[in-house]
């Protein structure tokens, strides 16, 4: 399994609503202590509608500098993704399970596809829902009674907030840049706001899934979970 020793970028903190729902501090690293701020952080996000060169997502401090991007893999029988850090080492790789009806995902380091591996899992919460929300389970629920985590969200308005379990503390909240500039065409752009002692890199993989589980595609899903 390839892996490299992740490494952490400085990022701009951020000040969060002292109005809004309780937020995490702390919270345990998922996948390394390495993308956990003592501050809540704003990270940005391109989202590539349609792409030539397989980088789905670039992700980005609020002055432009680049700490991870999302790969997607051509040619493959498998659907997967890879987050990659700025110096194109791979942290995590993201794989949609085939065959199921809540469209899961598993998340595994480095490049690696070995159940040992596995870090966390994500589906939708029901097979038909208004609302986008996932349920998020740490590799070591097996059980799966209770989701870990959870997302919620709103696609059309490209927004939505990471809870930890059925909790009201938020992790951190995405919302839609808007930009009117020509390059913007084909993108999506969001802006993140990540709690203090929250793995960032953690949320960037939920984003990530979060968008493909809400992105229509062809092919239906069978039965399963």
């Amino acid at each position: 399994m390839k892996q490299a020793e992740p490494s952490a970028p400085s990022l701009e903190s951020a000040n969060p609503d002292p109005g809004s729902a309780a937020h995490a501090n702390p919270t345990v690293p998922i996948i390394s202590p390495h993308f956990c701020s003592p501050n809540p952080v704003v990270i940005e996000i391109v989202r590539k509608v349609l792409t030539i060169t397989g980088d789905k997502f670039v992700v980005t401090d609020v002055n432009g500098n680049m700490i991870f991007k999302v790969k997607e893999a051509y040619f493959s029988f498998h659907d997967h993704r890879v987050l990659l850090d700025a110096a194109g080492h791979p942290i995590i790789t993201l794989r949609r399970k085939f065959n199921t009806a809540h469209e899961r995902w598993q998340v595994f380091r480095g490049d690696s596809k070995d159940s040992r591996d596995l870090i966390f899992s994500a589906k939708r919460s029901s097979m038909f829902q208004l609302k986008a929300k996932l349920d998020v389970f740490l590799a070591q629920n097996i059980t799966e009674n209770v989701p870990d985590f959870k997302v919620k969200g709103n696609w059309s308005e490209r927004s939505c907030v990471v809870h930890a379990g059925d909790s009201s503390t938020m992790l951190a909240q995405m919302q839609k840049k808007h930009t009117v500039t020509p390059l913007s065409f084909g993108k999506d752009n969001f802006t993140v706001t990540v709690y203090s002692g929250t793995d960032y890199a953690f949320v960037v993989a939920l984003i990530a899934i979060f968008c493909e589980v809400n992105t229509p595609r062809a092919g239906a899903h069978a039965s399963g979970v």
